[in-house]
């Protein structure tokens, strides 16, 4: 093993200057973690934001930061009982590591379902895991350490600082959002993450006595700084019309590419974004198929130089009226592909060329944490919020039925009746 016997520091754009330990660095020097160095961190949102070109890599580092001063400052807090920091350690590496697994272009495979994929990107983290060089790196930690941040990043883990990795609280949340908002350029992602850190504390659940992180009541308004910029990044970045038009083509690409035995879906793991677009197009180009044609000679070519499909139907929540849509509309299953070529039929377009799109993602503004009122009493903070408090939770339902829209796009700008195709996808609501 490489000897580190000094710290090394990263200048950040966002945090200014974080420091990083030697195992940190062993970590960071291993090939598993600088491959995130080529996946964006908002996928194919640089086509609508040019600076949106923040990878997986800066994140990881900046929540690797932020885990080290919440635990600083949980520590100097003091009243923490000793035997809860036995493996406290362990939690700033699980911050660090906790995208490992995420495939190329983020987030935008996971929809794809677990059919056509080895499994989402915590629990693909477990191959990388067990590669050599970063059991190595993480060998000084412990014989088990390894198995212990697993299990902090799926969110498995007793340890009751795991609630710093994975939870309603996480410092992924506070890192992702003001760092996409400030590469995006846009001024929705502003959370007092300063607040919500010093507001930090663990606390033991009122009912089973376990201890887990929680917050001060004095925190609160800071939390609530969060949500809602969960709610303007998701209304105005992550589910932009034009970012859902590039993933779209991007999960048709890749799931072609799959069901024809291009691409095996074990190979999904590992590559970056280019290794994967390359790889795919090479093979559809060396192949006389008729998905091998399309993929190489349309949709690859159109990906890239950015004739994203175009909206034929855009139909927001509350002009659904007293319609839901369909549940099969959230899913790739054979029944929206079926809908999905008839539409592109009737309008001359080749299989595989309309796409339905409704973007779900229902634990948006859940929350699940303790709060210490400045009383000293400890509740819990659920989806009804705590009124008098906080009352956003309350508002979720509501909040989280602005951000999605319907939508259907057409490979080339076709125009759609409208009403006969909320007839096929959705039904009247009850």
């Amino acid at each position: 093993m490489s000897s580190y016997s000094e710290e090394r520091i990263i200048r950040d754009p966002l945090w200014n200057t974080i420091r990083l330990d030697a195992t940190a660095v062993r970590i960071i020097d291993t090939a598993a973690f600088q491959r995130q160095r080529y996946i964006k961190q908002l996928g194919f949102a640089h086509l609508v934001y040019p600076g949106a070109t923040h990878t997986r890599f800066d994140h990881a580092v900046g929540v690797y930061h932020l885990a080290v001063i919440a635990l600083r400052r949980l520590r100097d807090g003091g009243g923490i009982a000793e035997e809860l920091w036995q493996d406290a350690g362990l939690v700033q590496y699980a911050a660090l590591l906790h995208d490992i697994g995420h495939y190329a272009f983020s987030h935008a495979l996971e929809e794809l379902g677990s059919d056509m994929l080895p499994g989402d990107h915590e629990a693909v983290s477990a191959r990388f895991f067990a590669s050599t060089e970063l059991a190595e790196a993480l060998s000084t930690l412990g014989e088990d350490a390894a198995q212990k941040i697993h299990a902090l990043i799926q969110g498995r883990s007793e340890n009751p600082f795991g609630g710093l990795v994975s939870g309603s609280l996480d410092l992924d949340k506070m890192e992702y959002l003001r760092r996409d908002a400030r590469f995006c350029g846009v001024p929705y992602g502003e959370v007092d993450v300063d607040r919500l850190l010093q507001g930090f504390t663990i606390l033991a659940d009122p009912e089973t006595g376990v201890p887990e992180v929680g917050v001060h009541e004095k925190a609160v308004s800071a939390l609530e700084s969060l949500l809602f910029a969960k709610y303007q990044m998701f209304r105005n970045v992550y589910w932009h019309h034009a970012v859902r038009a590039a993933v779209a083509l991007y999960k048709r690409i890749i799931n072609e590419a799959v069901s024809a035995n291009i691409l095996d879906a074990e190979e999904l793991v590992g590559p970056t974004d280019e290794e994967l677009l390359y790889e795919t197009a090479r093979r559809a180009q060396a192949l006389d198929t008729e998905v091998a044609e399309r993929l190489a000679t349309r949709w690859l070519p159109a990906l890239r130089a950015r004739r994203l499909p175009k909206r034929a139907l855009e139909v927001t929540a509350a002009e659904l009226g007293d319609r839901v849509v369909e549940d099969w509309v959230l899913s790739e299953t054979s029944l929206k592909r079926g809908v999905e070529d008839s539409l592109a039929d009737e309008v001359g377009l080749e299989p595989g060329e309309v796409f339905i799109d409704f973007p779900a993602k229902r634990a948006m503004f859940q929350l699940d944490l303790l709060v210490e009122r400045r009383t000293g009493q400890v509740e819990r903070l659920g989806p009804g919020g705590l009124p008098g408090l906080i009352d956003l939770p309350r508002l979720a339902e509501g909040l989280y039925a602005t951000t999605r829209v319907l939508r259907v796009f057409t490979f080339e700008r076709r125009t759609l009746d409208r009403d006969s195709v909320l007839e096929r996808i959705t039904r009247p609501a009850g």
